[in-house]
């Protein structure tokens, strides 16, 4: 077998075996299958490889061989590997003998995965079907895995993050299929890193995402740390839903990130990340809440105990603002950053969310609105913009960039370039005025428009049409008259020898 592993191959083959759902079970469902067994196909691999050179060490001394074992990053527990389930394939209650594997796996390693498989029924007739279907699928998706060129032990992945990857890849074209949902689990890959790279985190920060669905976002943040040497920080995140939070977990799991703590709840009712009787405080706040949520928990946040709504409470039937008051109120107060998609509707709406915002621009809160291209997002197709907060700012201005006409159209899903990202990063970091696509204006100018954000008012994309030669154009209509002139004629003559024309 080769030595080498294909990332492409690898991410072709967990596409194929989608098929053994796909057009059965809704794609925001059976996701959760394929990636927990993605997952259960990593551990194995990863474990057998340890068992088999602790063997080549140790010979038959079992007993040393499992004490070594023991001490491994996870524990495998016995017949709860990926061979042990390929070999039941063919059982009548396979689905449930994978529950109770997964089962065991979570009790054996506590700490790092408590939980994460209580929301995954591989026996569930609602979504799998009646035993017989429901076995042959099972079935189906164990073949599947056990692909030859799908081994992923250590030493043929290398220092390649490629199950990271793989998993990644499967998140993204679970989204492009599922569509409404998908933005409650997957911000594109794209925007994650404009966000990383924008907040820029240091060493040493805690990093936090209260709407983390499947942690890309957080790991994006991570990964601007890691690829620079830096290991000194931590994440943090929490995720509503309870499925998309076991995929955070394992996400953060197959990228490394060990020491993520990755919380299960409503962050706006029940915030989770709590220290001393108070919300935890990051260095770096990022998400991607849901746009526009209604019924967020108006009713309660009145009497919240932690005061993140001192500026004022938002509309019932719009969340935005209740997102960004509580990711403001839970920074740092020396260094704390802010990244956070918005729907557009954030710049400009008035009444409770026109006073919010009044109030975080007087605050010297507000650093940067940077207007993005339309139809990124899974599920809608509406343009977003990302705010960025900034505590301790040098200055009272604000920094207004358009970068709404620069991008990639990819069929159905437009997409960020790298060289658009990087041009925005740039232009935020430079922190000056670029004709047509940035303006750096003052506190007093967006005081005189009200506090209305919208882009437009600062960013002028207007372009002049160039002048016309009026008499250049006339003697080119005047050309294209006689030559329709003499078409008609010849036409005319073709249709005479036709005898079309008497």
């Amino acid at each position: 077998m080769s030595t080498k592993i294909n990332q492409d191959e690898i991410n072709s083959i967990l596409w194929k075996a989608c098929d053994t759902f796909r057009g059965v079970v809704d794609a925001s469902e059976y996701k959760n299958y394929i990636l927990v067994m993605l997952f259960v196909k990593y551990i194995s691999d990863v474990w057998q490889e340890h068992y088999e050179s602790l063997k080549d060490k140790f010979g038959d001394d079992e007993e040393m061989i499992l004490r070594r074992m023991q001490r491994e990053r996870f524990v495998l527990p016995k017949g709860c590997s990926f061979s042990d389930l390929y070999s039941q394939r063919n059982e009548a209650n396979i689905g449930e003998i994978i529950n109770i594997a997964l089962e065991h796996v979570e009790e054996n390693n506590k700490q790092k995965l408590s939980g994460v498989f209580r929301n995954i029924d591989f026996n569930s007739e609602a979504n799998l079907g009646q035993t017989k279907d429901r076995n042959a699928r099972l079935k189906h998706l164990l073949e599947d895995f056990h692909d030859t060129r799908l081994d992923l032990r250590p030493s043929r992945v290398g220092n390649l993050d490629v199950i990271g990857n793989a998993y990644e890849y499967l998140i993204a074209k679970f989204a492009a299929g599922a569509g409404k949902k998908a933005g409650e689990f997957y911000t594109p890959a794209e925007v994650s890193e404009l966000i990383a790279e924008l907040v820029n985190p240091q060493a040493g920060e805690r990093i936090a995402d209260p709407a983390c669905g499947s942690g890309s976002l957080l790991i994006k943040c991570g990964n601007q740390l890691l690829k620079n040497g830096v290991k000194d920080f931590a994440l943090y995140g929490q995720e509503i839903t309870g499925a998309t939070w076991a995929l955070a977990k394992m996400n953060m799991f197959l990228h490394g990130m060990d020491n993520a703590r990755i919380e299960w709840g409503d962050t706006i009712r029940s915030p989770k990340l709590i220290e001393d009787d108070t919300t935890m405080k990051f260095e770096v706040v990022v998400a991607n809440p849901p746009f526009s949520l209604d019924k967020w928990g108006h009713d309660e946040a009145g009497n919240d105990p932690y005061k993140r709504f001192h500026r004022g409470l938002p509309p019932q039937s719009k969340g935005d603002y209740a997102f960004i008051s509580h990711m403001i109120e839970t920074t740092t107060q020396d260094s704390g950053r802010v990244g956070v998609v918005v729907p557009h509707g954030v710049l400009f709406r008035s009444s409770s969310e026109g006073k919010i915002r009044q109030q975080l621009i007087e605050e010297n809160l507000l650093d940067a609105v940077i207007g993005l291209p339309a139809n990124l997002f899974y599920g809608t197709g509406i343009p977003a913009a990302v705010l960025v907060f900034k505590r301790n700012k040098a200055d009272n201005n604000v920094l207004f960039i358009d970068a709404s006409r620069e991008y990639q159209n990819d069929k159905n899903q437009n997409r960020l370039r790298q060289e658009d990202i990087d041009k925005i990063v740039a232009t935020y970091q430079a922190r000056e005025t670029v004709d047509k696509y940035a303006y750096l204006a003052s506190f007093d100018e967006i005081k005189e428009n009200d506090f209305n954000l919208n882009i437009p008012r600062y960013v002028d994309t207007f372009e002049e049409e160039s002048e016309i030669d009026i008499e250049a154009a006339q003697a080119e209509i005047s050309q294209l008259e006689t030559e329709l002139e003499n078409v008609k004629l010849e036409m005319a003559g073709y249709l005479k020898e036709l005898g079309y024309v008497a």
